[in-house]
This record gives structure tokens, sequence and C-alpha cells, in this order.
């Protein structure tokens, strides 16, 4: 897997101060996407221990509230494959730390109920989203485009509590 950019101390991908990984690849393609470099996965530095390291020391501070997982798209199978491991590294280290996550994939489609056959559910997608205590999902839809939205850029997204829905087996929003 390969990303992009990692932002530290960030306010805007999340509550609080963070740190913020932007990975590479994305199959989406959203109309007007923020971030339409990062659709190659290809784009970017290769994601190594060298860079875990520089996240979890970015992140070992009492001011940082977390991070925050964007993209491209991290629920692209490629991208789970490493990301999976360092979730768990990461929450093995910082229990006390959240994961948001940023998503074009509907919850439904990662957890498989959405229906129709999803890229994003696999073998180890449930495990990943395990991880996540936020979930900012949906794709961004350019016509649904509102600036008043917090943590989200479109109508249809949703800022999602992913422990409360788990433990409530329904979808139970973080932000109304």
């Amino acid at each position: 897997m390969n990303w992009s950019e990692i932002k530290t101390n960030d306010i805007a991908n999340g509550e609080g101060v963070r740190t913020s990984l932007f990975v590479s690849g994305c199959r989406h393609h959203c109309k007007n996407c923020f971030n339409e470099i990062t659709w190659d996965f290809g784009y970017g530095n290769l994601f190594t221990e060298e860079t875990m390291e520089q996240i979890f020391e970015s992140v070992d501070h009492y001011w940082i509230n977390g991070l925050s997982i964007l993209g491209g798209e991290p629920f692209e199978p490629e991208n789970q494959k490493v990301l999976l491991p360092f979730l768990i590294m990461f929450k093995e280290r910082f229990p006390d730390k959240d994961v948001w996550c940023y998503t074009g994939f509907t919850l439904e489609e990662i957890i498989g109920c959405s229906g129709k056959e999803s890229r994003a559910c696999t073998d180890i997608s449930k495990e990943m989203l395990s991880l996540i205590d936020v979930l900012v999902d949906g794709p961004y839809v350019d016509r649904l485009h509102n600036i008043t939205l917090k943590f989200r850029g479109s109508e249809n997204q949703r800022v999602i509590d992913i422990k409360e829905s788990i433990k409530q087996n329904k979808v139970v929003l973080y932000l109304d």
C-alpha cells in the first residue's frame, strides 16, 4: 500500500487534534473529489515499518486524540490488507486514542448486508471495522455538497459511532 500524506496535529479530520494518514488507491472516482491525486494506487510513498513508527511517534502525545485514516480509499481490499495489522498495533499501543476512518463505501457495503456485492466486504473487513471508533461513510456526492456539515462533505454521508452500532446491532450516528 502507498500513502500520499501524513498530517500531524490535524484538526480537520475528526474531533480534537489528530494524526491523519491519507492512503493511495481509490476506485470510486467521485465527481469533484477533494483528493483526486490519491486515486492512483501507485501514488506517493510505500507504507513501511518506518511509516508506522512515524505515525506512532506523532500520536504519542497527551494532546493528540487519535488517528484518522482517509484516502484514497481505506476499504479498497488492497489497502485493508495493510491497514488491518497496522490498526491492531495502533490499538495495542494506544488503547485510549480513537480511530476515525473516512470511506466512500457505506457501512452496509463493508459488512455485506447492503443486498449487493461489494469489494469492500472481504474476509477481514469486519475485523478492520472493529478497530475503528468513528466511520464517516458513503461516497462524496457533489450535488449534495453542504459546507455546514461537520466532518463530511455531502448530505448522504454519515458519521457513525461504530462501537455503539456493533453493540446495538444497528447504525448509531455519532453526530446528528
